[in-house]
């Protein structure tokens, strides 16, 4: 009783001067320079969004240094990110893959997508398209499915193995119940290439990427995947319009912090990095990019993030996908 009596007294006088010292740092935060983590190499599209979106968000969060540590699929730079001090000074450029489907293609990642970090905000999504060779006597998704359905294992799809198209594809076998083949490549170019040269059927693909094939003839879209129709392409209808409910995905970035980050601080950067979406220029370069901008509160982004990591795992178990 004795030592309650005196050490109740000491605790509430620590908590008195703790709490107006946590308060304070949230409100100079930041009082230095933040690092925001790239998982990818220098000059890939995740780098560029990352570095363009940077260059906003200093505008109001001071000088932001990226740090570019790729490997493994992003998952090394994400689990350094993972076990940072959790102040609000290192940061993660997460995207689709690292954030949603690496715990399911990856063994023994090091991190938790879910448990590991705290969402902060996500940035934009890119939608893909779903083309095919000229060659191929089908004009919408509905008849591609008919032809697959006639003629059981003799189509192919190109896409780099674990990579969100070949997913992406994957989903569409499952749901459509049909048989078309992976033929694996080491990245979307390749694959590109021979889908024009004729030497694979079909492939799903950012609709950015696509858009001077399919406006030259080259390509036939047979529909979008996002969750409405692309302004690119405002005539070609969604997976969910061609008969494929629930259809949808799209490769996302967004910005996540290490789990314990205080809650006023991600609340800050949340808010800016809402606040540099919203402008008018961003939109326009993130258009440029073929992304949708996003804005939304830390609470939807985890959602968000839980739903894409659930959708994945099914997808990628159901499909047997593995990568070594």
């Amino acid at each position: 009783m004795r030592a309650h009596a005196i050490l109740a007294p000491l605790l509430a006088a620590l908590l008195a001067v703790v709490g107006p010292v946590a308060d304070a740092q949230a409100q100079t935060y930041p009082a230095r320079p933040i690092r925001l983590i790239v998982p990818f190499p220098p000059g890939g599209p995740v780098d560029v969004m990352a570095r363009f979106i940077t260059e906003r968000l200093s505008l109001n969060l001071g000088f932001i240094v990226v740090d570019n540590r790729p490997g493994a699929g992003g998952t090394i730079g994400s689990r350094i990110a993972a076990t940072a001090e959790p102040d609000g000074y290192t940061l993660l450029f997460g995207s689709s893959t690292t954030l949603a489907s690496a715990p399911a293609l990856y063994k023994n990642i090091g991190y938790s997508p879910l448990k590991s970090f705290t969402p902060v905000a996500l940035i934009a999504s890119v939608p893909f398209a779903l083309v095919v060779a000229p060659k191929l006597p089908v004009k919408s998704v509905a008849e591609l499915v008919a032809y697959a359905k006639q003629h059981p294992g003799k189509l192919n799809y190109g896409a780099p193995t674990g990579a969100l198209p070949h997913l992406t594809a994957e989903m569409f076998k499952a749901l459509a119940a049909i048989d078309i083949v992976h033929v694996p490549y080491k990245g979307a170019a390749s694959a590109i290439t021979d889908l024009l040269a004729g030497r694979v059927d079909l492939a799903f693909e950012p609709i950015s990427v696509l858009l001077p094939h399919i406006h030259g003839g080259e390509l036939r879209a047979l529909a979008v995947t996002g969750p409405s129709r692309s302004p690119e392409l405002p005539s070609v209808p969604t997976m969910i319009e061609s008969g494929l409910a629930g259809f949808t995905s799209v490769s996302w970035s967004g910005i996540v912090a290490p789990a314990g980050t205080p809650p006023d601080v991600v609340a800050k950067i949340n808010a800016a990095v809402n606040a540099a979406i919203a402008r008018p220029d961003t939109q326009a370069q993130l258009a440029r990019m073929g992304a949708a901008p996003t804005t939304g509160t830390t609470a939807e982004f985890g959602m968000f993030m839980a739903a894409e990591t659930l959708k994945w795992a099914a997808v990628v178990k159901a499909a047997a996908i593995k990568i070594e």
